[in-house]
């Protein structure tokens, strides 16, 4: 046995974009070796390129769906084999593609007969030899390419896609040596198989793009030499979502002229839609040989999403068991896309209503500068914890910082009725702790109550406590310094900055709002001297966790504050904020919200 041949590898992404560039990867590791020119190279014909290019496609999509971790693929020359194929003596092609989930067992490695992955009996069919090896960190599938003509399997001496197969038979190839006449339950299960994996895969996007990239790539080139979909907006002209060939370089070609004559959607009465039926194959000869193409409507929940073109060279017409096959299969995409614009539009909604909760911009105090940090948990627009600062007339400015008790929607509805009371309470001149008294009546009143106690009952929460920082300032005549009155209900306590990096807390600890209607709170008055920094925060920070300690135990958030001293407002809620997050290696598990106001 001779030493293995020249080898390439690489390392790729568990991604929908693996293929791809696996596919890319071993077009150039052939061209290299041509280029080289390396004895081997004299049998890298059409169809040793091709069945390698779908081969290695076939593994990386194998270990990318049922692994999900980064894929190793190595390509090698083999003079007899290497010791993997025995009785082959003959060079060949060795396409090895290993993932790091060893434990996962591969669907259908055992028998190619066995029920399970589509991709393995093309694996079987197109290659002289195939196996799989495991090791503690790795599962590796390889599979080899006879560089001769006696190597290729009987009955396969052309391109399985150029040929009158059955669908069916291209996912599924019937054992050597069985009658295919007795095999129709094999055959069936490989439709069965691409049908119900390629319902999986789509089931999991909620981007319309995304369904139509996973769609030609899950055709090509399983069925189709090409494929495109058109998508429909509500309203708006038909749009060329994704192109797809199996000759990469030729998908920007395919688009410019599939572009110029875009279908119009399928007619749809009742429960009777339009079928699939021929699509004019494009003039550009230059680019592909003439054969056949299929136009097939998305159509889902009564009305037509897009259309799905596929076409295959070699082939003036498609089997009826493809069209078949193509139109169960747009049944799929044509769901996952429905899906997809469902899960759009809630989103749009849930966004609009929650850039809806957010105060408009604060202008300028006069005297006072101040800096907010407002970040809400998974990226959400509102969550549990707000705050406002806004003019409240006769030279007032008042500012809030809340935390409702509970999260999402239901946290929500309670901001959008605390805000506009603050706000209406503080413009008709009551101070500050009338404000509170009467915005703790109004959280217990029997109305708001019904309605915060459904959205509550959701979560089984209490979504009808909040705890709340409210105060004003009055900025000096002088424009330098402000009179600043404020309570805390509940709230972690607002901290004063003075210039020399002395800390204090500012107000008094007081009861939650909406815990009791007969609840009376106290308010406090100070000055803001220039120099003078008041830090306000919500529990997000204090409570901020790592292990069993939290950030502001042993008074941490003081100690953080008194290295502030000299910074402006913003500097001091960046430094601050910056401080919460490297507490622990773990993201917040909380709403962060945070107001600086700084006398200047």
């Amino acid at each position: 046995m001779s030493a293995p041949g020249p080898r390439q590898g690489t390392t790729l992404p568990g991604n929908q974009l693996a293929a791809g560039a696996a596919r890319r990867f071993v077009r150039a590791a052939l061209a290299e070796w041509t280029s080289q020119g390396l004895p081997e190279a004299a049998a890298f014909t059409d169809r040793v390129v091709d069945d390698s290019v779908l081969l290695v496609s076939e593994l990386v999509t194998n270990a990318v769906i049922h692994a999900g971790t980064t894929v190793d693929v190595v390509c090698r020359l083999d003079d007899d084999g290497g010791g993997t194929a025995p009785d082959t003596e003959s060079p060949g092609l060795l396409v090895a593609v290993s993932d790091h989930h060893p434990a996962r067992v591969l669907r259908g490695d055992s028998d190619p007969a066995e029920e399970g992955g589509r991709g393995l009996h093309l694996v079987s069919a197109l290659s002289d030899a195939w196996g799989v090896s495991y090791r503690r960190d790795r599962k590796t599938v390889w599979c080899r390419v006879g560089l001769g003509a006696e190597d290729r399997p009987a009955g396969l001496q052309v391109p399985a896609l150029q040929r009158d197969l059955r669908a069916a038979e291209i996912l599924a190839p019937a054992p050597a040596g069985s009658p295919r006449a007795a095999d129709s339950d094999w055959i069936n299960r490989g439709s069965l198989s691409f049908l119900a994996e390629a319902s999986d895969l789509l089931a999991g996007q909620l981007d319309e793009d995304n369904v139509a990239s996973l769609a030609t790539q899950l055709l090509v080139p399983r069925l189709a030499d090409w494929c495109a979909v058109w998508l429909y907006p509500t309203g708006g002209r038909p749009r060329l979502s994704r192109v797809w060939h199996t000759a990469e370089h030729r998908i920007d070609a395919l688009r410019a002229v599939l572009e110029k004559s875009p279908p119009q959607p399928a007619p749809v009465s009742g429960s009777r839609v339009g079928g699939a039926r021929p699509w004019p194959w494009p003039a550009a000869a230059d680019l592909w040989d003439h054969g056949g193409a299929l136009a097939v409507p998305l159509v889902a929940a009564g009305r037509c999403h897009g259309t799905l073109l596929l076409g295959r060279t070699g082939l003036l017409g498609l089997p009826d068991e493809v069209t078949g096959l193509v139109e169960d299969f747009a049944r799929r995409v044509a769901l996952a896309v429905d899906t997809a614009r469902q899960y759009a539009r809630q989103a749009m909604i849930s966004t609009v209503l929650q850039r809806g909760l957010l105060p408009p911009a604060a202008g300028r105090i006069p005297g006072v500068e101040h800096a907010v940090v407002y970040e809400p948990m998974a990226g959400d627009w509102v969550g549990g914890d707000f705050y406002d600062l806004f003019p409240a007339g006769d030279g007032r400015w008042c500012f809030a910082l809340g935390d409702v008790c509970g999260s999402g929607p239901e946290a929500a509805s309670l901001t959008g009725i605390a805000r506009p009371v603050l706000r209406l309470l503080a413009r008709e001149g009551y101070g500050v702790a009338d404000v509170l008294d009467r915005l703790n009546k109004a959280l217990a009143d029997e109305a708001a109550t019904a309605l915060i106690g459904e959205t509550a009952a959701w979560e089984g929460g209490q979504a009808r406590f909040l705890s709340l920082l409210y105060g004003e300032i009055v900025p000096y005549a002088t424009g330098r310094g402000a009179r600043c009155t404020l309570a805390s209900a509940g709230h972690p306590l607002p901290l004063v900055l003075a210039p020399d990096g002395g800390v204090r807390p500012a107000a008094a600890p007081q009861m939650l709002l909406g815990i009791g209607d007969d609840t009376r709170y106290d308010s406090e008055s100070f000055d803001l001297v220039p120099g003078d920094t008041l830090l306000c925060v919500t529990d997000g920070v204090t409570e901020r966790r790592r292990g069993d300690r939290q950030f502001d135990d042993d008074d941490g958030l003081a100690a953080a504050l008194g290295g502030c001293a000299g910074l402006d407002a913003a500097a001091v809620a960046e430094r601050i904020r910056r401080a919460v997050h490297e507490y622990d290696d773990a993201p917040p598990a909380d709403d962060l919200a945070m107001l600086v106001l700084r006398a200047v």
